[in-house]
């Protein structure tokens, strides 16, 4: 039976000098635990909070502290019955998002950091309060998780998916339109499923929302799993929808006009009808009963488990300056990984490689790599004796870390707001990431990026990370290269190919790369 959700709030909140005494302390407590998490790890939160304020794909987190304060204030009586004491095996958890954060940290990948800053907040809870209340709060505590920005990980495979989606619904409107990777080119023109129209803004905050009310909302777990899935796939689905209308509208009022239409109609209109549909079709099946309580405080306190787990206690002074001490020990860690520097040398060329020779750099439409914090950058051309070109770009890094991640978002083969766009994967490479862009002139063009350090050569950006990671935590400096070898490609029907040959006749006269890549870099 559908029911109101609020009314599982509570008639009566015990705030400010109403609070049960046994309470004040733990509150206190928690206050000093959170002003020190602030205060040691404000450069996360800051981040974050950009991400939210700033990025339209982020912007519902903003709501998620108010949805955790009322789920907490939804537990307000069954609280009032518990007693929080300090939980030393807390201490254990919260060493274990201590490392999760100081992994991010080391690898420089601000997913990974920033959950470590929000589990650290979850685990300090649990040190503070221990494990009654904590299990009273589990559901508020983890919904904390939803304040890490996450989605921009998995775009290019939405990207594919919508327009994999989009050019069957085109065909089955009996619309001629041909696809290449992102692209599909109609009568109408050319359309691009970007970035902003993968749809992750929409699946991410109809997951946050999906999790929400498949708690407030449903009891049984077999029902709550289903409401999941169709939070996932109705935002797909309906993006691949969305995109194929404004294709199918450009067809017969321009592709101007129903790009505009598509972000009015999407942007307000269709994201509410969408979200009303799938809490339409969820409603009848809503199982908690009106006024039903979110948690059962007497079970809580006659758990035989929790009673043993309780009985692992710290005092509270204690807990904080344990906390303190192993908060301020990563960040000084970090620190030191951060100062880290290898010797490079005072100036780079690029190398001779047999069967090629230089050439001046005249790409039909500028194409520049981006490697911030680099010490050395080198771009150019070589052609054979045919005359076949092959551009090639290498940057070396004295260490990695922020400001200067080889493989970091922006970095690399295409920058943003360039004028290039992913296209593709390209071939596939033992050793490279290989990508087809396309300008905003009509250029296509192959990529295929390689990185170094050490004895590691891979195309990987998580392996080079891995790498990055080990020599961080040893405090060791190691230099990091890339290098990427680019061909335009002819306009033909096999381009593409032409492109991959070109660059693997480089590859194949310059020998092994990463020798190639050691000289270049000057280590050898």
């Amino acid at each position: 039976m559908p029911h109101d959700v609020t009314a599982a709030l509570p008639q009566r909140l015990n705030l400010g000098w109403h609070l049960p005494w046994q309470w004040r302390a733990p509150l206190l407590h928690l206050a000093i635990a959170g002003l020190l998490l602030a205060v040691l790890f404000r450069a996360d939160w800051a981040a974050m909070a950009r991400q939210w304020w700033n990025s339209s794909t982020y912007n519902h987190i903003l709501l998620i502290p108010a949805i955790v304060v009322w789920l907490v204030l939804q537990r307000a009586d069954a609280l009032a019955k518990l007693t929080a004491a300090g939980w030393w095996p807390g201490v254990v958890l919260f060493g274990a998002a201590l490392l999760t954060w100081l992994l991010g940290a080391m690898s420089d990948v601000a997913l990974v950091r920033q959950l470590g800053a929000v589990a650290l907040v979850i685990a300090a809870v649990l040190v503070l309060v221990g494990p009654r209340v904590g299990a009273a709060l589990t559901f508020p505590l983890g919904y904390l998780l939803f304040l890490v920005p996450f989605g921009d990980e998995i775009v290019p495979q939405l990207q594919m998916v919508t327009a994999g989606l989009t050019i069957a619904l085109v065909h089955l409107s009996a619309i001629p339109a041909v696809i290449d990777g992102v692209f599909i080119a109609t009568p109408a023109g050319l359309f691009e499923v970007a970035e902003a129209c993968s749809g992750v803004k929409f699946l991410v905050a109809m997951i946050a929302l999906g999790v929400l009310v498949a708690n407030v909302g449903f009891v049984s777990w077999r029902r709550r799993c289903a409401f999941l899935v169709l939070c996932v796939a109705m935002p797909v689905l309906a993006n691949g929808v969305r995109a194929w209308g404004t294709i199918y509208l450009a067809q017969y009022v321009g592709a101007a006009k129903a790009s505009g239409f598509d972000h009015i109609v999407y942007g307000w209109l269709f994201f509410a009808l969408v979200v009303a549909a799938t809490l339409g079709i969820a409603w009848r099946f809503f199982d908690r009963p009106v006024g039903a309580a979110m948690i059962d405080a007497d079970a809580i306190s006659a758990s035989r488990l929790i009673d043993k787990l309780a009985a692992l206690r710290i005092g509270a002074a204690p807990a904080l300056l344990l906390l303190l001490a192993l908060g301020v020990g990563a960040k000084s860690w970090v620190a030191a990984a951060d100062g880290i520097a290898a010797p490079l040398p005072q100036q780079l060329f690029l190398p001779e490689v047999p069967g090629w020779h230089r050439a001046d750099y005249q790409p039909r439409e500028w194409w520049q790599p981006r490697a911030s914090g680099a010490g050395h950058r080198l771009l150019g051309r070589y052609a054979d004796a045919n005359g076949r070109p092959i551009d090639v770009f290498f940057a070396l890094y004295a260490s990695q870390g922020p400001g200067r991640e080889a493989g970091g978002f922006g970095e690399g083969a295409l920058r943003p707001d360039s004028g290039w766009a992913w296209q593709s994967p390209g071939p596939a490479s033992v050793h490279a990431t290989s990508d087809r862009l396309l300008g905003s002139g009509g250029t296509a063009r192959l990529t295929q990026t390689t990185y170094r350090t050490g004895p590691l050569l891979t195309g990987s950006i998580a392996r080079l990370r891995l790498a990055s990671l080990q020599d961080r935590l040893l405090l060791r400096a190691r230099p990091t290269m890339v290098l990427i070898l680019s061909a335009e490609e002819k306009p033909g029907q096999s381009s593409a190919e032409s492109a991959a040959q070109s660059v693997s006749a480089f590859q194949r006269a310059a020998g092994p790369l990463g020798p190639w890549m050691d000289r270049t870099a000057g280590l050898r």
